[in-house]
Formats: C-alpha cells, sequence, structure tokens
C-alpha cells in the first residue's frame, strides 16, 4: 500500500508513476480530495466532541448547584446526532479512501524500464548456449509419457485439467529437484529453511498484495475462509505480520517448498501441455526482510541466488529486467529469469525475484526500529521463486534428452537420485 504523504507532498511524482503503470492519473487527485475530506471532517468531529465534553462539564455543575440543566442536555444531545452524522460521513469517505489506495500498485523504481508491456523488458545478460540437437528433440509431455514419469490422463481423471501425477522416476526427480534447490540456498546462499502452512487466512493474503484484486487467480475454502497459498511468499512474508522486527536480526532469509495453488484465470488456452502452467506446482521459494538502504543489493544478490540453481544445473537461461507495463503489482524493480525450452524455442519464465520496498510492509504491518530511541519504520521485503520446481523439471528433461530416449541426469543431480546417472 503506498503512504497518503507521498500523494499530499509529491502528487506529480506519484501521477508519472502510476501512468508508467497505464493508470489514470487522475486517481491521484481523487485520493487528495477524499484526504482532504477526511481531514476536514476529522477536525469538524473533534471540536464538536470537545464542545460536547465541555457542555458535560457544564451539566455537572448546574446539576450540582440544583440549577435546571434541560436546555443544556438537549442542546448536548443535538451534538451528539451531528457527532453521529459527522461520523458516519468520515467513515464512508476514509473506506472509500482506504479502498483507492489499497488498489493502487507499488510505485517502479527508477531503475524499472518504461513500456507497455513484455515486448518492452529489457535483457540483462544470458548464460549458456541452446543446445543443438542431431536428432529429432522431444517436447517434456512426450518424453515423460514415454519413460512413464508422468500421468496427465489419471491425474485428469482425479482432479481435471492441469493437474498431473509424477510417478517412478518422475516423482523421484522432482523429489532430487526440490532437495538440491533448498541444500543450495541452505548452505551456500545462507537462507534459512522453514516448512510453512499451505492455508492462510485472509489477513495474510491482503499483506503481500493478493487481495482484494486478484481473488479470483486463488483458490478457496469457502466452508472455513480460507485460501489455499499461490506461493510460500505468503506465509513466509507474514511470519512478521503487525510485529517490530529488532534491527539486529536483518537481513532475515527465508527459503521454503510447498506447493502452489492457482486458478490460472484468464489462461484459457495457454501452456496447456506439459508442466508449465499448472493448477498445483511445486516451488522453492526465498524470502527477505531488509532495512530500507539495503534491499535493491539485496535483489541483485537474490537474483544470482535464482541463477545460481540453473549454471549449477548448465541448462541455459536469460535474465530480463520486467518494464514498467509487465511488472507485478507489489513490485517496484523485478528480474525474470527465463530458461531454455527447446520444445518452445524459447525462453520461459522459471524465477521472478522482486524487490517489494515498503509495500507489503505497510499492509502487513511490519516494522522495525534502529534502536530503541528511534521511531518506527516499514521494513522492505523480497521474494523470489528458487526456483519452480516443474518448470525447472521440464527444462531439465528436454535439454537433458538423448537420441535413444533417455535422459541424462545433471551431474549436480546424481547425488540426490541415489548415485543414478541415466533415465531411461
Amino acid at each position: 500500500m503506498l503512504d497518503i504523504k507521498l500523494f499530499r507532498s509529491e502528487p506529480d511524482f506519484v501521477k508519472q508513476k502510476l501512468e508508467m503503470r497505464g493508470f489514470n492519473p487522475e486517481i491521484v487527485d481523487q485520493i487528495l480530495e477524499l484526504d482532504k475530506q477526511s481531514r476536514d471532517l476529522t477536525v469538524k468531529t473533534e471540536e464538536l466532541k470537545a464542545n460536547r465534553n465541555k457542555a458535560s462539564e457544564e451539566i455537572a455543575l448546574k446539576k450540582r448547584n440544583k440549577e435546571n440543566a434541560d436546555d443544556a442536555i438537549a442542546a448536548m444531545r443535538q451534538v451528539g446526532e451531528e457527532i453521529k452524522a459527522i461520523d458516519d460521513q468520515l467513515d464512508t469517505v476514509s473506506t472509500e479512501l482506504r479502498n483507492q489506495l489499497v488498489s493502487l500498485p507499488n510505485l517502479v523504481s527508477d531503475e524499472t524500464p518504461a513500456g507497455k508491456d513484455e515486448d518492452d523488458n529489457v535483457e540483462v545478460r544470458k548464460w549458456g548456449e541452446p543446445r543443438t540437437f542431431d536428432f529429432e528433440a522431444k517436447a517434456h509431455w512426450d518424453i515423460v509419457d514415454e519413460l512413464k514419469m508422468a500421468d496427465f490422463e489419471r491425474a485428469a481423471k482425479v482432479s481435471g485439467a492441469r493437474f498431473v501425477f509424477l510417478t517412478k522416476d518422475g516423482a523421484r526427480l522432482e523429489r532430487a529437484l526440490m532437495n538440491f534447490m533448498i541444500d543450495m540456498h541452505t548452505t551456500q546462499h545462507g537462507y534459512q529453511e522453514m516448512v510453512t502452512p499451505q492455508l492462510v487466512n485472509a489477513a495474510s493474503m491482503f499483506g503481500t498484495g493478493q487481495l482484494p484484486k486478484f481473488e479470483e487467480d486463488l483458490f478457496k475454502v469457502e466452508k472455513e475462509g480460507f485460501y489455499t497459498i499461490p506461493t510460500s511468499e505468503v506465509p513466509l512474508t507474514n511470519y512478521y505480520r503487525d510485529e517490530i522486527m529488532d534491527a539486529d536480526l536483518f537481513p532475515v532469509k527465508f527459503t521454503a517448498q510447498t506447493a502452489c495453488f492457482r486458478s490460472e484465470a484468464g489462461s484459457a488456452g495457454r501452456d496447456t501441455r506439459g508442466l508449465i502452467r499448472m493448477h498445483q506446482f511445486n516451488k522453492v521459494e526465498m524470502v527477505r526482510f531488509e532495512m530500507p538502504e539495503n534491499s535493491y543489493a539485496a535483489l541483485e544478490e537474490m537474483t544470482q541466488h535464482a541463477e545460481k540453481v540453473l549454471q549449477t544445473l548448465n541448462i541455459p537461461y536469460r535474465t530480463i529486467a520486467l518494464c514498467a507495463g509487465d511488472i507485478g503489482f507489489g513490485s517496484a524493480k523485478t528480474y525474470d529469469i527465463e530458461v531454455w525450452l527447446p520444445s518452445y524455442n524459447a525462453y520461459k519464465e522459471i524465477s521472478s525475484c522482486s524487490n517489494m520496498t515498503d509495500f507489503q510492509a505497510r499492509r502487513a504491518n511490519i516494522r522495525f526500529k534502529r534502536d530503541k530511541n528511534s521511531k518506527t519504520e516499514y521494513v522492505h521485503t523480497l521474494n523470489g521463486s528458487g526456483l519452480a520446481v516443474g518448470r525447472t523439471f521440464a527444462a531439465l528433461v528436454e535439454n537433458y534428452q538423448n537420441a535413444d530416449g533417455t535422459i541424462t541426469v545433471p551431474e549436480a543431480l546424481v547425488p540426490y537420485m541415489g548415485g543414478q546417472t541415466i533415465i531411461k
């Protein structure tokens, strides 16, 4: 959520940043008008309440002096009715003001490229060369079917489209990837492993920005009012919700492997085959809590941590900086890492690493104090996939396929596959 003080002090700056995202800058004027109404009504009701308190003292004095206080009592009732009417009006204005504020995205960083959509994203770097095959390469959905590593048909019977059973070596490979990623982030990159709830309440979804704007993308357990998590960013970021953190905690670096659940609203017809766009998938997530002055350096480091997974697996990828028109709702700056998939003859997103600055912290009320005498400040939160396991699985299968239909297990994964070097 954005700071209303910024609207008051730098309205033109806010307009310019929102316009970069495709928002009508007039909303800034609407918010400022609501803010003015709210402040004016607050002053008015406080004056009336002060008058009521004074009248109440006068009535008490008259009663002690055995004087008639009927007129004063009637006048005080009239003031009370005026206060109630203004309080009701203030509640309406304040609610509308809050609704407007929570509907707005984060302001993009000055380092975020201008642009309208994904065509305007900027490639930052590439790593590795896409493999040239001397045989007809297959798509991962055909490979896993032939090697009995996955069963999409029975998953559709049991659950529906965009679900999968991973079987035999497929299940083993998925588990190996998850363990490999978690071990790398904990032993090499300094993250603390967490096992999180995978059902969260609405307050948690609001804190990280999924609610109210993106409810259609979520699965909800209606009876209990829980939501299944779209990513472990949600429980991990809300770990410190409504708390004041000690400065000596920073940086706080969490990682967790969870199932993730997404309705994929609006994705009909897109990536309907294989493991790229599922309703349920595994992901290893990284979340960081940082002091404001350190968050952009932390973003660079976290992105490198995600890239290191692909480098160690020796799978080609590229890193791009998302433009203002393609960046996520809560992010000020985002890098997407895209892995090379031969079946698409293109790079596909496998990780998104974002600096949310204080946007989530304001919604979730996560603050810190530099010392016991300093005022509270909002922390900066960051999150990144380290990586999406299903997409890594798909990329590995396609990039390591052999002419005889087998898959070579990357050297780094062999210990996690019990010494197995070939899937056949």
